[in-house]
C-alpha cells in the first residue's frame, strides 16, 4: 500500500481522472489495465511481493508482455517516502517506467529520482486547462532510444526549420553554378581564358 495513506478528496479525483485518460490513450497502442484509487486490478511481480502500479500497458501480441508501467502522483504524493516505497520498485522493473507528476512538482520529482538512484525512462509533467488535462515530457532518459518516426507516405505538411536555423532562400536561376555565395570584400578576380 502506498506511504500516502489517504489523500484529499480533490487530489484523488483528479488522480484517477488521470489513470483513466492515459489508459484510455495508451489503449491504441497497447493493451492495458488500470490500478485507479484503492483497486487492484493488474498486479507486478518484484521479487516475494507484488506492487499495483496505476497503469500497465502490455504488448498486443499473443504473449501479452509486459512493456511499460505508468504511475502518477499528485501534489501531496510527491515526497521521499512514496519514491522509496513505489517508484524505486517500479525502477527496478525491466520494462519503462513513466512517472506523472503536477507541473510544479516536476523539480522535486528529478530530485528525488537522482538522489535515489531510481530509474525510470520519463518524467511527464500535467496541468489543468479549462476542464481538460495537458501532459509535457520534461524528461527522457539518455538509455532510452528516440522513438522512430513513423512516415507511411509522403507527408502533407512542409517541413519547418529547427529553432535557431535560418532557412535557405534557393539560389537564383541564372548561368552560373549553384555555388555558396562568397562573402563581399573576400572575392576573387576571374580569370580570363
Amino acid at each position: 500500500m502506498s506511504p500516502i495513506l489517504v489523500r484529499p478528496v480533490r487530489e484523488q479525483l483528479e488522480h484517477d481522472r488521470i489513470i483513466r485518460l492515459l489508459h484510455l490513450k495508451s489503449r491504441r497502442r497497447h493493451e492495458a489495465s488500470m490500478n485507479p484509487g484503492n483497486e487492484q486490478n493488474a498486479a507486478v511481480r518484484v521479487g516475494q511481493g507484488s506492487v499495483y502500479p496505476d497503469v500497465l500497458l502490455y504488448s498486443q501480441d499473443r504473449g501479452r508482455r509486459l512493456q511499460a508501467v505508468v504511475e502518477v502522483e499528485t501534489g501531496e504524493s510527491v515526497n521521499h517516502l512514496e519514491a522509496l516505497a513505489q517508484w524505486s520498485a517500479y525502477g527496478k522493473l525491466r520494462v519503462d517506467f513513466f512517472l506523472y507528476v503536477p507541473a510544479n512538482m516536476v523539480d522535486v520529482a528529478k530530485r528525488l529520482c537522482e538522489a535515489n538512484h531510481i530509474r525510470v525512462n520519463e518524467i511527464w509533467s500535467y496541468h489543468l486547462v479549462g476542464d481538460q488535462f495537458r501532459f509535457t515530457l520534461i524528461y527522457r532518459s539518455r538509455e532510452v532510444a528516440p522513438a522512430p518516426r513513423a512516415t507511411p507516405g509522403p507527408s502533407r505538411r512542409r517541413p519547418t526549420a529547427a529553432l535557431g536555423s535560418a532557412r535557405r532562400k534557393p539560389a537564383a536561376r541564372s548561368g552560373k553554378s549553384n555555388r555558396a555565395a562568397k562573402p563581399p570584400g573576400k572575392a576573387r578576380p576571374q580569370k580570363r581564358r
